[in-house]
């Protein structure tokens, strides 16, 4: 059984730094891509970030190019999402999420992702 526990998450003012971390278990880690997605109140899910499986082709959305940057470390079998020159508009529910197919490539689509974690809020006071 797939397990993916997100911490790091709290309250920061804006231009304040972050660091979320991602801790897998239940499935060989480094075989699969992992993404970050965030939901703020009344507003879709939003892609954040994503990583192939070993550590390379990585994207991020555009809301947080420059500021936010991912990481995994296979051997803890986790993922980060350093985040920094935080915005009140960061403010959401951060979730990680790992991809179900063996070696397939990060995307940023929501609906390649069926394992997800419980999420942990981040939020961003101006």
């Amino acid at each position: 059984q797939v397990q993916l526990v997100e911490s790091g998450g709290g309250l920061v003012q804006a231009g304040g730094s972050l660091r979320l971390s991602c801790a897998a278990s239940g499935r060989t880690f480094r075989a699969y891509s992992m993404g970050w997605f965030r939901q703020a109140p009344g507003k879709e899910r939003e892609f954040v970030a994503a990583i192939g499986p070993s550590g390379g082709n990585i994207d991020y959305g555009d809301a947080v190019k420059g500021r936010f940057t991912i990481s995994r470390d296979n051997a803890k079998n986790t993922v980060s999402l350093q985040m920094n020159s935080l915005k009140p508009e960061d403010t959401a529910v951060y979730n990680c999420a790992m991809r179900r197919e063996w070696g397939s490539p990060p995307t940023s689509n929501e609906a390649d992702y069926p394992y997800w974690g419980q999420g942990t809020q981040v939020t961003v006071s101006s």
